[in-house]
């Protein structure tokens, strides 16, 4: 254990030799002048002597002059940001107009999107944006939008909100919207008189596929690019102080809901009713100007969309993203992943078992900046609850302490965690870990990670390998010439982290990839392309012997006119020690098995109302045959109208054993927006694996920020109610919900 302490250390000395400096010059943002009418026509005087932003062309071709004209200017006062935009269309009646609902991210749209790095840290930024429909999105960005660092959720996190304006108009010339973003809503450093920003502007010409940007930043880093708060212009405002924000928003919560359960002697299904009435609070408050206080009681997440159904055809759990808003806003502080499907710190060990909703107490969370130092620290009280099921948990506190401080560059840091997890009946499973991320060059990374577990179930030592988990990992990564990747994870047989999530246990993990990508000149058709060999092999620790080794090939391809895709091939090697099933009738059994599978995915261009995705699996499974095949169309109809449909297949074949299985998923999701404010969704999902339809319905009126009314319907219906004895109930569960937040600023 001190050997690799002190690898690490000398790991970490060679590295700070090699300081990286950036400089650029810095744009003063004019203070507001003139008189100014908030109604989004932009033809006001106080935006006739500002300087508009320049702007060059993203996609489809790097460097030229954009084909339409954009005039966006920003000015503030000591309580707000203002921005004006002209955007010029020459055929404003093909303009792709495809949604009125708050966070639109699925569908394309013309859009115009503002990146602040409001702490200028070249890491972290607040993305505002909004389309001619004066829809309202944002959303936060982490890790220099570079999803290598984060393989399991990505840097961008859409469930933030925050309090701030937009207003739109439209005429023969184009479209036209002013921003107002209340400097309470974006956190950051005051030095002496001077406020030092990031700023990243892009326009979407969405019915041209074209994205244009200020400053001019080259798309070598993929479709997240554009987002790169290290590649933002530095922006300056003079005599500005950092307001403190302060939000109490108490919600109350009625309804009706059903559960079918078995009964104690597992004879019959018995209905259970019960009637709804709950109320909450949540309250955000700014303790310093770069330190923000959330508190939670008696928290629901009631108003939160289902998880999409998924069916399982590994040997090892699922991964669901994260969807409550709670534990979504700053998430980024409290990352600590090792590689894919690995990581110290999963949010949904907290309130969620097995699926089903653990109520909350309540909680605190203060996340912001301390001098040089990142800070998050959670808190979380959960309710015992399936108490006389195999399912009971006792009341749980759930507590995370991350800190980090950015060190050598722009883009590398140091830091730690301390995770806990405590059982009102004694239990009790801490973790603490060191990590660092440092940037060697343009586009190489070094990632470094140490964390031990202490458990009430087994002994901890410091110096053992048992309790521990080591990570080491150097990336270069960009889309355009060469990119390679290296990687190893050791984790022991004790290190179990109750926080966290980890597929396998006492393990070892090595990959390796390397790729060349191309990005072609205007005259070519496509945009980008390139290859990919890669290797992922998995050791058990107790033996040595391999668990699971995959080599593959991939060429993946995106196209100018916004289509794109991917294929591969690759040889997969597994050793089952247990057998696992895919249903009652086919599994595979304990064995070493050896198969190659072809996968492809494609995608037709966004900027069509239409849009398609096809997915394909094939070739060997185990001792078997796999085909699985998947579409996925959607519709955008408009401003109003949005509907999509989700279905794959898999055909599963064991000629030897005589078995098969044949499942599938099928969804189809459907949103009506009558305007920005009132929405209704819906969401209806087939397993024919569980046998089962899930439905949701969301009503939302959302008369401003932060004043909610939701109206929740959920339902789970059997769909083969003789597969068991006895015999299942038509319905599982069923419930209507009605939640109302009105939050109070003060």
């Amino acid at each position: 254990m001190c050997r690799v302490i002190k690898v690490l250390c000398l790991i970490c000395f060679l590295l700070s030799g090699n300081r990286l400096v950036y400089s650029q010059g810095q744009v003063a943002i004019s203070r507001i002048e003139g008189s100014f009418k908030f109604d989004g026509v932009v033809d006001d005087p106080c935006w006739d002597n500002v300087k508009p932003l320049d702007f060059t062309m993203h996609i489809p071709t790097f460097g030229i002059q954009p084909t339409e004209k954009s005039e966006v200017m920003l000015v503030y006062d000591n309580d707000y940001l203002y921005i004006g935009a002209r955007l010029y269309d020459s055929n404003p009646g093909q303009m792709l107009i495809s949604s009125k609902k708050r966070d639109e991210s699925q569908v394309l749209s013309e859009e115009l999107l503002f990146i602040f790095d409001s702490f200028n840290d070249k890491e972290n930024g607040l993305g505002f944006a909004t389309t001619p429909t004066a829809l309202r999105s944002d959303f936060t960005i982490s890790k220099d939008a570079m999803g290598m660092y984060d393989p399991s959720q990505g840097p961008f996190n859409t469930s933030w909100n925050t309090f701030w304006d937009v207003k739109t108009s439209k005429n023969d010339k184009g479209w036209f919207a002013e921003f107002r973003i209340p400097f309470s809503s974006m956190r950051f450093k005051v030095a002496g008189s001077k406020v030092v920003m990031g700023v990243i502007c892009l326009r979407t010409i969405a019915h041209k596929n074209e994205v244009d940007v200020y400053p001019a930043i080259p798309p070598n880093w993929g479709p997240s690019s554009a987002y790169r708060p290290s590649k933002a212009q530095e922006i300056t405002f003079e005599g500005l102080k950092s307001k403190k924000p302060f939000y109490i928003a108490p919600y109350i919560i009625g309804g009706y809901q059903e559960v079918n359960n078995l009964n104690d002697e597992g004879t019959a299904y018995k209905l259970h009713k019960s009637p709804t009435l709950n109320a909450g609070l949540d309250v955000k408050y700014g303790l310093t100007n770069n330190l923000t206080m959330d508190l939670t009681i008696n928290t629901d997440f009631a108003q939160v969309e289902a998880d999409d159904e998924q069916i399982n055809l590994t040997r090892f759990s699922l991964f669901f993203p994260e969807k409550r808003t709670f534990f979504q806003e700053r998430s980024s502080i409290f990352n600590f992943d090792f590689e894919m499907g690995a990581s110290l710190f999963y949010s949904r060990t907290i309130g969620i078992n097995n699926g089903n909703q653990v109520p909350i107490y309540g909680g605190a969370r203060i996340t912001g900046m301390v001098g040089k130092w990142d800070l998050g620290i959670l808190d979380m009280q959960t309710q015992a609850s399936g108490r006389g099921t195999e399912d009971y948990l006792t009341s749980e506190n759930f507590g995370i302490f991350r800190f980090r401080r950015q060190v050598i560059n722009e883009n590398s840091y140091i830091g730690g965690i301390i995770t806990s997890r405590i059982g009102t009946n004694g239990t009790y499973n801490n973790a603490y870990g060191v990590d660092g991320i440092f940037k060697v060059s343009e586009n190489d990374y070094f990632n470094i990670k140490l964390a031990q577990v202490i458990d009430n179930n087994s002994p901890n030592k410091v110096t053992s390998l048992d309790p521990t988990a080591i990570y080491l990992n150097w990336s270069r990564f960009t889309m355009k010439g060469l990119s390679y990747e290296a990687g190893y994870t050791r984790s022991g047989k004790d290190f179990n982290p109750g926080m966290g999530f980890f597929m396998r246990n006492n393990y070892s993990y090595y990959s390796a990839s390397i790729g060349y990508g191309w990005i072609p000149g205007e005259s070519s058709v496509l945009q980008s392309h390139g290859f990919m060999i890669n290797n992922m092999s998995y050791f058990d620790n107790s033996n040595n012997s391999a668990q699971s080794i995959n080599t593959g090939l991939m060429y993946n391809f995106n196209f100018k006119s916004g289509s794109g895709g991917m294929i591969s091939l690759s040889h997969m090697y597994e050793n089952v020690t247990d057998t696992f099933s895919f249903s009652k009738n086919a599994y595979v059994i304990p064995g070493k098995y050896s198969f190659v599978q072809l996968e492809s995915h494609f995608n037709s261009p966004r900027s069509k109302p239409f849009v398609l995705g096809l997915d394909f699996w094939g070739g060997s499974f185990y001792d078997g045959t796999r085909f699985t095949a998947g579409a996925e169309p959607s519709w955008n109809i408009g401003s109003s109208l949005q509907l999509g449909l989700k279905y794959s297949h898999n055909f599963l074949r064991f000629s030897g054993r005589d078995q098969k299985f044949n499942g599938g998923v099928a969804g189809f999701k459907a949103l009506i927006m009558f305007s920005t404010r009132l929405s209704f969704s819906t969401f209806i999902q087939y397993n024919s694996a569980d046998n089962n339809i899930l439905t949701n319905f969301r009503f939302r009126y959302n008369p401003r920020e932060g004043n909610d009314f939701y109206i929740v319907y959920n339902e789970g219906r059997n769909t083969y109610r003789d597969i068991e004895n006895p015999r299942l109930p038509l319905i599982s569960n069923r419930s209507i919900l009605l939640k109302y937040t009105y939050t109070f600023t003060l």
